[in-house]
């Protein structure tokens, strides 16, 4: 009935976002306008991202093979961008190419735990660093390197409080006492919750023991996922000429990246559509500015890499058979 329910949804949902994806695909000749040397900037920033996310992958498995990784992740990542709320089942496909590979399935199930919660954790922790931006007035200045910049800086910012999260416990414990207040006294009607600061710290000290030593390595590669990410945004919209205000294009990125983890249609396919391009028409992009963006951006980061995960998969099923 629960699996019948989320397709019901995620149809409703699809057909509301369903302009928004036929306008962001309607630019596609647009494409023509724009300089060779962009697209590559663009592609190069999400094969660089996902380099990234590969390169956490192989520090939370505890392995320094490349390939079954990199193959692993492309299909499975293929997988959960082409079904509704389909992270499961990337996951599943992603944990039986790894035990194919000769990985442990026990390491790979822990490994997967720390990816996630990284990745999650990650994108929850921009808005903490958008919103003041927003608040203090950051400088109107366009230009390509104040945006770039500022993204660059954000992201160092999210891996520097990563490292205090992860080494201390004072911050965490606050935020968990917070967390815990809020929801208490909002839902007055619902039995309270307890001890949630202590829970955060128990699941900090099992990503800390799955990461090791080199957990360090792991947020450093966490906040160059996300960065090289913003930075094809920021390419996409200095390709049309629409670069916004540099906080308000932090915004733009983090409701893309928030939308994206709503699974009610694959990988946020619509939502992530709607929700940029309205984002950035806010922050003052032109509306045809702003969909053509987006189109350059959803198409390196959603649908090339669909199409990398069957060539990935074909690689991994010759070499192991």
């Amino acid at each position: 009935m629960s699996r019948v329910l989320v397709l019901i949804v995620a149809a409703i949902t699809f057909h509301v976002v369903t302009p928004s994806i036929v306008e962001v695909l309607g630019s596609w000749p647009r494409l023509s306008s724009v300089a060779p040397l962009w697209l590559v900037i663009i592609v190069a920033c999400e094969a660089l991202s996902f380099a990234s996310a590969i390169t956490l992958q192989r520090i939370a498995l505890r392995t320094d093979a490349w390939f079954p990784v990199a193959t692993s992740q492309l299909s499975g990542n293929a997988v959960s961008q082409i079904t509704p709320g389909g992270a499961a089942a990337g996951a599943t496909l992603q944990l039986r190419m790894l035990g194919r590979a000769g990985n442990d399935t026990t390491t790979a199930i822990a490994g997967f735990t720390a990816f996630s919660l990284l990745q999650t954790a990650s994108v929850l922790f921009l808005p903490v660093l958008t919103l003041p931006t927003i608040l203090v007035g950051a400088p109107v200045d366009r230009s390509l390197a104040s945006t770039a910049f500022l993204g660059i800086g954000g992201f160092v910012a999210v891996a520097v409080l990563g490292a205090i999260l992860l080494s201390t416990d004072p911050l965490l414990v606050a935020i968990g006492r917070a967390f815990q207040a809020a929801r208490n006294r909002l839902l007055r009607r619902r039995p309270p919750i307890t001890g949630l600061p202590q829970k955060l710290i128990q699941e900090r000290n099992s990503i800390r023991e799955v990461l090791g030593e080199r957990w360090r390595a792991a947020l450093l590669a966490t906040a160059c996922r996300l960065g090289f990410d913003f930075l094809a945004l920021f390419a996409a919209l200095a390709a049309v000429g629409g670069l916004p205000r540099p906080s308000l294009a932090l915004l733009a990125y983090t409701a893309a990246s928030l939308l994206a983890m709503i699974p009610l249609t694959p990988g946020g396919l619509g939502l992530v559509e709607a929700g940029l391009t309205g984002t950035l028409a806010l922050a003052g992009v032109q509306p045809a500015q702003a969909v053509l963006a987006t189109l350059l951006y959803r198409l390196a980061s959603y649908w090339l890499p669909i199409f990398a995960g069957p060539i990935a998969y074909t690689l991994f099923r010759r070499r192991y058979r």
